[in-house]
This record gives structure tokens, C-alpha cells and sequence, in this order.
């Protein structure tokens, strides 16, 4: 699957996007994310308050308890804000 950071997460990480392959009991964005923060100081910087990240999957705003299974996009990006 591709997955995209954008903003503070991109800025972070140090990487637009990359394509992973997550091992099979990798099932929920929440999931998702404590196997990305593991992968090194980057992603732990990240994602060291999962709760305020957004995730979007197939460009759909999805909450942590999401199946990633089937996923072609998964997306990371902080809160916005209107303005």
C-alpha cells in the first residue's frame, strides 16, 4: 500500500510518501501506526500523540479502529483548521 504524510507528519518523517508492505496482523490504522512508529526516531517523532493525527484511507476520513485491509492509500495529516 502507498501511505502519504502530509504537513508537520511529512516534516517529521522526512518522507512524502513511501509504498510498505505491513506484516498480515497489521489490521487497523491504530495498528498501522504503532508498527510505523517503531521504524525508527522519524516515525516515533511523528506519532508520539496518535490521538491527534487524522487518517484518511482511499481518501476517506476514517477513524484509528479502521480495517486497513484492501487499502491502496492510507494518509496521515494533522488537524485542520478553517480560516
Amino acid at each position: 500500500m502507498k501511505v502519504k504524510y502530509f504537513a508537520w507528519v511529512r516534516e517529521r518523517i522526512g518522507l512524502e510518501e513511501e509504498t510498505i508492505e505491513p506484516p498480515a496482523e497489521i489490521a487497523t490504522v491504530a495498528d498501522l501506526i504503532g508498527w510505523l512508529t517503531a521504524r525508527g526516531e522519524g516515525y516515533a517523532t511523528a506519532f508520539e500523540k496518535p490521538g491527534v493525527i487524522r487518517t484518511a484511507i482511499d481518501r476517506t476520513h476514517v477513524r484509528p479502529d479502521a480495517p486497513i485491509a484492501g487499502a491502496r492509500e492510507v494518509a496521515f495529516f494533522p488537524p485542520m483548521t478553517g480560516g
